[in-house]
């Protein structure tokens, strides 16, 4: 059931849906503003619109949602494929005008690329530390040489400011479940990742980590080459 996906498509043809939730492991569920997915550049965080200015070559876009990101890259005639899980959002993609949108699961790409771009925290697909660290690895065979990840993530240890770091896991560990009218999806693991902890990662498995915008949310945007 592609919960998140139906409240996409609702959005998608009327404007406006009804609330999406997002049930976590940490605290009380959280309401996800739905138009976030269908932003423009004007209404574009500054780390994404760094993250899109750096892209170069052929670019991967993973997880791309509605392709709001794979639009603009379009429109400054780049080299971008746009791919995501869901069979819903790829179809909106194709609809919004994204030239090459694929359902394709990003664990399964076998062509190589020169970008690789993972926006709105979208490294969280690899679940846990040791997934990152597995995904470190597997991207090394689809990158051309000189090629480049990049993707934004950001430390949420503030989130335990009130009450004890998990013992079993790395803090950064999350697990989240969609919820919408009344339906619920299945519960999947997500990964945010402090910077620190990053570049040691980074360094263990071969690759040049470079942060290149810091906001003032402590998101951070990073750039990881070979």
């Amino acid at each position: 059931m592609d919960i998140y996906g139906n409240a996409l498509l609702d959005f998608h043809h009327t404007g406006k849906a009804d609330i999406l939730w997002l049930h976590n492991s940490y605290d009380e569920p959280e309401e996800m503003p739905i138009e976030v997915f269908f932003r423009g550049e004007d209404d574009m965080p500054e780390i994404e619109l760094k993250a899109l200015s750096l892209c170069k070559g052929k670019v991967l876009d993973v997880g791309a949602g509605v392709g709001s990101h794979a639009l603009l890259l379009d429109q400054k005639k780049m080299d971008v494929t746009a791919i995501d899980i869901s069979s819903i959002a790829v179809q909106i993609m194709q609809e919004r005008g994204v030239k090459n949108a694929q359902l394709q699961d990003f664990f399964q790409v076998k062509e190589k690329y020169d970008t690789l771009l993972f926006m709105m925290n979208g490294i969280g697909l690899t679940g846990t530390l040791q997934g990152f660290a597995d995904f470190l690895e597997s991207a090394k065979q689809i990158l051309n040489p000189k090629g480049q990840l990049l993707f934004d993530s950001s430390d949420i240890s503030y989130l335990y400011d009130d009450m004890p770091m998990p013992t079993n896991q790395y803090f950064g560990e999350i697990s989240y479940c969609y919820e919408y009218k009344e339906q619920k999806g299945n519960w999947f693991n997500w990964l945010y990742i402090d910077p620190t902890t990053l570049q040691r990662l980074s360094k263990q498995h071969g690759w040049n980590c470079k942060i290149v915008y810091v906001d003032e949310q402590d998101q951070y945007l990073a750039q990881l080459t070979l």
